[in-house]
């Protein structure tokens, strides 16, 4: 006999607490292999396929395209052969994939962790009754999947539901309720058991702002002072509340929420500029001879020939001679122990900007690599960030960033530091400017370098120290010669 495994979405790893479908992989009737991949997510850092441990004919499937579902919530079930021997109920076999004959994986690359804590969901319908002992039945009970399509509300305006807890289990989608004035406790959820999800609260605020629209819309004839019922004056105080320093937004405003990639970068960025007391210094600097160098080494044949070198390969190990010298900026910040943590190898990460948002990639031990080892690692990350396939391991674990906003077109920039990290060197444009040179006034390939520090780790004088190390080399290439 046939037994109905519910599988769930897995922890992603990197403290991520929920996924957007973005693309299904199969369909309700398929049959699947152990460990096939059956869904494409998108998490704030990255887009991977999540294998099913299971091997059978899927029966059912859990949110449409664009859902945005918290771990531990039903993806799907399949229905497997039941093993020998095996007993117990659906729900055990559901919830113990190494019960169930499954490979025991959740996500390539991530390997097996330990279940977590089963946590029971209430039905908002059941909140306001009295809690009762169920019977215990002594055969094995199969859970059934629903394959009807969840029907979506929005708000409930039955008081009834008023008390008992409220089934969210996202701690994000709890505090993007409370910053927007919504009463979860008026939610009807879309989720599994009735369970809110982000979806349904972006849909209040939605249908708040929609009433408000209306609301300023209306005759002005209407008594101002008219007294409202609380329900229907609810919607249009959550959108005035929602909208910055207690001003109602413009009717016509366009809301995107901050989630995804986007949501993640936001986050990030605030929580540097919040932290880190940072500074910036530059310095414009003559790229003629290191443009030299690179035609140089691109144009060489014979035994001398190699893949080409990018000038961001040579400027990543440009940086990694500087930090060498000033090791201070090659570090992070303890501010629970307050101490700085100064580390030994360079993670190198370097700004990509995709269809997705930005991205940071990260080049493993750049300090043992040479130029061309640099750039080929450049080019296959930048390529996977391209396609929405860089893995969470692969944007984490940077303690250096270079930015190269020239390629935009602009000369100059601040940075904004990528936490927790110590620093981040900014590129310009490199165009021809007049630059004096050796005494005469000549057109020469001028780019301006941009380094943002972390004041805590060291003082103007390191930073500008690294900086002015840099300038050299781009000025000089032959100074590298010394450090090869």
């Amino acid at each position: 006999m046939a037994q109905v495994l519910e599988f769930k979405l897995p922890d992603l790893g990197e403290g991520l607490t929920e996924a957007e479908i973005v693309r299904w992989l199969v369909e309700v009737g398929d049959v699947v292999a152990i460990d096939q991949p059956v869904v494409e997510v998108e998490t704030a850092k990255a887009m991977v396929e999540v294998p099913c441990p299971y091997g059978g004919v899927v029966t059912a499937r859990f949110g449409e395209e664009g859902t945005e579902l918290p771990v531990g919530a039903p993806l799907l079930t399949v229905a497997v052969g039941a093993p020998e021997g095996s007993s117990g109920s659906g729900e055990d076999s559901g919830s113990a994939p190494e019960s169930s004959g499954g490979s025991g994986n959740v996500l390539v690359g991530y390997g097996t962790g330990a279940p977590a804590a089963r946590r029971r969901r209430i039905r908002p319908d059941r909140l306001d009754r009295p809690v009762t002992e169920a019977p215990v039945s002594a055969a094995p009970v199969v859970k059934t999947p629903v394959l009807e399509a969840p029907v979506v509300k929005v708000l409930v305006a039955d008081a009834s539901v008023s008390e008992g807890p409220v089934p969210v289990v996202s701690p994000l989608v709890r505090r993007l309720a409370r910053q927007n004035d919504i009463d979860l406790r008026r939610l009807a959820g879309s989720g599994p058991d009735g369970l809110i999800l982000r979806a349904d609260v972006d849909r209040a605020i939605r249908t708040a702002e929609e009433t408000a629209t209306a609301t300023a819309r209306a005759p002005q004839a209407q008594d101002p002072v008219q007294a409202q019922d609380p329900v229907q004056a609810q919607a249009p105080a959550a959108a005035v509340a929602a909208a910055p320093n207690g001003v109602a937004a413009a009717v016509d405003a366009e809301r995107i929420p901050l989630r995804g990639v986007r949501g993640a970068v936001a986050d990030k960025l605030s929580r540097s500029r919040t932290e880190i007391p940072d500074a910036t210094c530059w310095v414009d600097a003559d790229a003629t001879e290191l443009m030299a160098v690179r035609a140089a080494m691109n144009a060489a044949t014979g035994p001398s020939a190699g893949p080409k070198v990018s000038v961001l390969a040579l400027l990543a190990r440009i940086c990694t001679a500087a930090l060498a010298r000033f090791p201070e900026l090659n570090s992070t910040v303890d501010t629970e122990a307050r101490e700085i943590v100064r580390l030994s190898g360079v993670h190198l990460g370097f700004a990509a900007q995709t269809e997705r948002g930005l991205v940071v990639p990260v080049v493993r031990d750049a300090h043992a690599r040479n130029a061309e080892s640099i750039g080929a690692e450049i080019a296959r990350l930048t390529e996977l960030a391209r396609t929405g396939k860089l893995s969470p391991a692969q944007l984490t674990g940077g303690t250096f960033t270079l930015n190269n906003y020239g390629v935009f077109g602009v000369d100059g920039s601040t940075p904004i530091i990528n936490h927790p990290e110590a620093a981040m060197l900014g590129v310009g444009r490199i165009m021809p400017k007049p630059w004096v040179h050796q005494g005469e006034l000549a057109v020469r390939q001028v780019v301006q370098l941009s380094l943002t520090f972390d004041h805590r780790v060291c003082d103007g004088g390191t930073a500008g120290g690294f900086l002015r190390y840099v300038a050299d080399c781009v000025e000089q290439p032959a100074v590298l010669l010394r450090t090869l």
